[in-house]
């Protein structure tokens, strides 16, 4: 039930034991979603508690720790060979149980690699296996060995994020057919989550977010619909998923009468990013991409209401965020563009003042000659 066939499996298991190998360390405790679904193909949601996987250099059964309720589908979607059980008790230990997975694997006394930044291994996580292991080994931050790795996208991967981004598409079209005044601004976003279903895509693991009114300034989803209204703008920021990978778009929806500041504020927002899609290129730096950003918004005035990045890296993610970071787009980063590096970049303005609005976004993958946009939705205003 994996998504890609066996080898592809056992080709970046192969490159993260070299990786390993090359930094000094004898195994890799995996704790993010998105390195389990990568190395091996676990396809899960268990964790959201503790639940790791211990990848030597040495080829042997790779082990994954998890609880009861992650046994069935650890076994029937990814390659791993070993599972083990820790059991919900008063006295549960699995951090206890990973450290007697290491020291009967023969990793008494060596370095090891945990990744740290991720959703599956929180603070209190870390402390635990810190001081399970205590004396027995040592831990080394490795957080971005299977991240670096998962950057760079192969082709098998570009067919699943080509698939996420036409449902993008799709969910855009079909929250710009429904809107209208008098209806909640919800039924947009129920819209948006059928287009993309019934496409065959995944549920995206955040969003969609579709604030309308003075919420348009929001940079993140709020509770609670509210009604459209004969003048009103919507920005639309969402994800569709296919198999995992996620592709992001951004539009602005105007319902009424279009002002004039506001046809101002979408050719300043449309400019700037048509240039900064210009730029994605391979050997460039990443930085370079929010020099333009920061340079047209702050010359017409926008500095203060400007985000501090405009965008970020897409891969396979999992709940709570389709934001695949590191990188983030913000100046300053060296990160160089290769080919098969996918990206999100947009322009989010939101003037405080007069409450109005606009955001624009797209997906791309850097190519040998340039970038190869994937979301194709026409950029223009949608206006009702």
């Amino acid at each position: 039930m994996t998504h890609f066939p066996p080898e592809t499996y056992a080709f970046r298991v192969a490159a993260c034991r070299e990786d390993l190998e090359r930094r000094g360390l004898s195994a890799l405790l995996v704790f993010a979603q998105e390195s389990q679904y990568y190395l091996f193909g676990y396809d899960g949601g268990g964790y959201v508690f503790f639940q790791c996987t211990v990848l030597t250099t040495v080829d042997r059964p790779i082990t994954l720790l998890c609880r009861r309720p992650d046994v069935a589908q650890a076994r029937d979607t990814s390659t791993i060979g070993d599972i083990r059980i820790w059991l919900n008790a008063e006295d549960a230990d699995p951090a206890g149980q990973l450290r007697d997975i290491l020291v009967e694997q023969g990793l008494i006394g060596s370095s090891i690699g945990i990744e740290m930044d991720n959703y599956g291994c929180t603070g209190a996580t870390f402390f635990a296996v810190a001081e399970a292991v205590d004396g027995i080994c040592k831990l080394v931050d490795a957080s971005d060995l299977v991240r670096r790795q998962r950057l760079l996208k192969s082709e098998e991967e570009l067919v699943y994020v080509r698939a996420a981004a036409s449902l993008a598409d799709s969910a855009v079209a079909a929250v710009g057919e429904c809107a209208r005044p008098g209806l909640l601004d919800s039924k947009l976003t129920a819209a948006a989550m059928a287009a993309m279903l019934e496409g065959g895509g995944d549920i995206p693991p955040a969003g969609p977010l579709v604030n309308s009114g003075r919420r348009a300034v929001y940079g993140r989803g709020v509770g609670g619909a509210r009604v459209l209204e004969k003048q009103d703008q919507v920005v639309i920021e969402l994800a569709a998923t296919y198999r995992r990978y996620n592709a992001c778009i951004e539009r602005t929806l105007v319902i009424g009468k279009l002002s004039p500041k506001l046809r101002s504020i979408y050719a300043l927002v449309e400019d700037t990013l048509l240039e900064m899609l210009e730029a994605f290129r391979p050997g460039e730096l990443l930085g370079q991409i929010d020099k333009i950003h920061q340079a047209r918004l702050d010359a017409a005035g926008y500095k203060d209401q400007r985000y501090g990045a405009c965008g970020y890296s897409l891969g396979a993610t999992f709940r709570p965020s389709w934001m695949d970071v590191p990188p983030m787009i913000y100046t300053g980063n060296p990160t160089e563009l290769r080919p098969g590096m996918v990206f999100f970049p947009h322009v989010m303005l939101g003037d405080t003042e007069t409450g109005l609005a606009m955001g624009l976004g797209q997906t791309l993958v850097v190519t040998e000659t340039g970038s190869e946009l994937l979301t194709k939705a026409p950029l223009g205003l949608i206006e009702r």
